[in-house]
């Protein structure tokens, strides 16, 4: 029954939300939500009813949602799919072209190169021969 909540509970509520909570219980018609800090639990209570509505439209009892805050140590996630903004190549060789002029031990220098690096360099047409590869300039 857990486990059929959790997946209702992930589709109804914003990606990054449904990984700072989750459902626990069921009982007596209430669903009850852990929530890893006060914000997140804020948020849910704003969306109890929602979320109510939810649970009642695939079945289940839901006359009442309980929210608490309970911290747990979550382990590092990767960024969620589409969350990461790429650059565009006349962005990467704008920034490639800052990075040249700076001096080569400067913060600032150092800080553009590894945001060259993780960045994701698209192109309307991109292909294997046109792709931009961060340091080859």
């Amino acid at each position: 029954m857990l486990a059929r909540l959790s997946e209702i509970f992930a589709a109804a509520v914003p990606a990054g939300l449904a990984t700072q909570a989750r459902v626990v219980n069921h009982r007596r018609g209430g669903v009850i939500l852990h929530a890893t800090n006060g914000a997140v639990a804020s948020k849910l209570r704003q969306l109890a009813p929602r979320l109510a509505e939810k649970f009642v439209q695939n079945g289940v009892e839901c006359n009442q949602i309980e929210v608490k805050v309970q911290p747990t140590r979550l382990e590092p996630t990767l960024p969620l799919p589409g969350t990461l903004k790429p650059l565009s190549r006349v962005s990467a060789e704008s920034i490639a072209e800052r990075i040249r002029a700076l001096p080569p031990a400067s913060p600032l220098a150092e800080a553009l190169e590894r945001l060259l690096k993780r960045a994701e360099i698209r192109e309307k047409d991109q292909t294997p021969e046109n792709s931009f590869t961060p340091g080859k300039m």
